[in-house]
This record gives C-alpha cells, sequence and structure tokens, in this order.
C-alpha cells in the first residue's frame, strides 16, 4: 500500500474533520466530489478527504495526485494493491485517522454524489458538543420515510426492508442500518476493536452501527436525500447483498456468545 503525496498532520488550524472515499474506477466522479467537499464554508471549520483507491485501471489515482497538488495538505491518497473490500477500505483510513490526534470527527462518504457534500456539515453538528452530542451521526435515507431519488422500485425496496430486517432481527434502533454516509466521532473508532470487524460489504455498515450502540455509544440519523449515481458504475453486487442479509443473524448470535466483544474500555469523552 502506498501514501502519495499526502502529509502526516491535517492543514490548517480548524481541520478537525477527516472525509474517507473508497474508490475503484471513479474518474468520472472523483475529482468533481473532492472539489466540492473543498469548497465547502462551514463556520466550524473545513474537510480534509483521504482517498483509499483499490488500485484502479483508470485515471482514479492520477486525478487525486492532481488534487493533492491543488489543495495541498487537505487531500490524501491511499492506494492498495487491489479490489479488498469497502470495509476494509474504511478500515484503513479509519487507522490512517486515528494516526493523526487532530482528526475528531472522521467521515464514511460515496464518491459518487449520492451522498451531497452539503450534508457533510449537518452530520458534524449532529456530533458536537454545541449540536446534538451524539457519537456517531447517520446519514438517514429512512428516518423520515424514503429519500431516495433515481432508484429502480427493486433496489428501493430491498434496501428498505433490508433495514426493517436487520431493526427485527437485532433490535437496532436505526432506520437506515446499511446506510454508507456515516460522522464517527474519534472516541468511538478508539473504542471499536478494528480488528474484530469480519464483513465487507452492505454488512460491515451494518456491524459497525450494532457495535457502537452496544457498546453504549449515542447514535443520531440526520435525513438526507440519496441520489443514485448519474455517472460511473454501481459496486453493488448479490454477494454484497446475501453477506448482509445473512451476517446479521451472525451479529445477533455474536452478542449473546461473546458480549466481552461489546464492553467499552475506552471512556467515550476521551
Amino acid at each position: 500500500m502506498t501514501d502519495l503525496k499526502s502529509s502526516n498532520t491535517p492543514g490548517g488550524d480548524s481541520h478537525d474533520s477527516l472525509v474517507i472515499i473508497p474508490t475503484y474506477r471513479e474518474q468520472e466522479n472523483i475529482g468533481a466530489i473532492i472539489d466540492a467537499v473543498m469548497g465547502l464554508s462551514d463556520p466550524a471549520g473545513s474537510f480534509d478527504v483521504l482517498v483509499i483507491d483499490d488500485n484502479s485501471p483508470d485515471c482514479t489515482a492520477q486525478i487525486v495526485n492532481q488534487k493533492i497538488s491543488e489543495y495541498p495538505g487537505r487531500v490524501h491518497l491511499l492506494q492498495r494493491e487491489g479490489k479488498l473490500g469497502l470495509g476494509t477500505a474504511y478500515i484503513t483510513g479509519f487507522r490512517w485517522a486515528l494516526a493523526r490526534p487532530a482528526y475528531r470527527y472522521i467521515f464514511e462518504m460515496d464518491a459518487d454524489f449520492s451522498h451531497n457534500p452539503q450534508d457533510l456539515p449537518r452530520l458534524r453538528r449532529a456530533c458536537s458538543p454545541d449540536g446534538g452530542g451524539a457519537d456517531l451521526a447517520i446519514g438517514s435515507r429512512y428516518v423520515t420515510g424514503v429519500n431516495v431519488v433515481n432508484w429502480p422500485m427493486g433496489r428501493v425496496l430491498m434496501s428498505y426492508f433490508a433495514s426493517k430486517y436487520v431493526r427485527i432481527v437485532t433490535g437496532l434502533h436505526v432506520h437506515d442500518t446499511t446506510a454508507g454516509f456515516v460522522c464517527y466521532t474519534r472516541p468511538v473508532l478508539d473504542a471499536l476493536d478494528l480488528d474484530n470487524i469480519r464483513f465487507k460489504g452492505y454488512a460491515f455498515q451494518i456491524e459497525m452501527k450494532f457495535t457502537a450502540d452496544r457498546m453504549g455509544f449515542r447514535v443520531a440519523e440526520v435525513p438526507i436525500i440519496f441520489v443514485n449515481r448519474v455517472l460511473g458504475e454501481s459496486k453493488m453486487s448479490s454477494g454484497i447483498f446475501s453477506e448482509a442479509v445473512f451476517g446479521v443473524v451472525r451479529l445477533k448470535l455474536d452478542s449473546w456468545f461473546n458480549r466481552k466483544k461489546y464492553v467499552r474500555n475506552r471512556p467515550a469523552d476521551s
């Protein structure tokens, strides 16, 4: 794995927020999404970007390198040797962020504009001490109904009822359990045993929320509008969905028979 042209510390005095964006063949979107994040204006501070690229065969990495030159100290790139899964990409990004103490808020976000960068300040505000005070905030498609644009009806129903299924099986009080637009405060990622997060796709998103909830962290849902990608190809597959369906049963059983996994070893306000 190669870290290209990235500094070891966030640039600027108020850069306490890092947006992690996994990529594979996202040349149509990555430059524009980085520009959108860099262009955000929020009194609480700006956002840095870390791209985790899984050896894209297109120009994704080259475009990110151009953005590193345009936004020195704020855009970073980690290149991996191949497609290793969404979950492992985020785990890699979490570890990178935790090695840099300035980052207090660490985000998951897609590269394809299905998550609107304009919502990043709202998620951070939900976790800030003078905002909602949550430990993690989810950009939720389903907390106020179904807020999805341009998805085929079959996929909307699959996603919506998958979240319902997860809630029933696990008892997790989250409407959008598979959401991939999330703000974690640093104490959450510090407390989670990242080595024991086992899933890679949709089930990774469920496992992270379920584990944080079982450890007693406060979870907030912030309503967003999810817009299906316009450019590039979806990475969704039947295997990813199957992992989520069967993985939640394993999570529930694990919570019964491996309770030590959900004991928080560090104080939440560290």
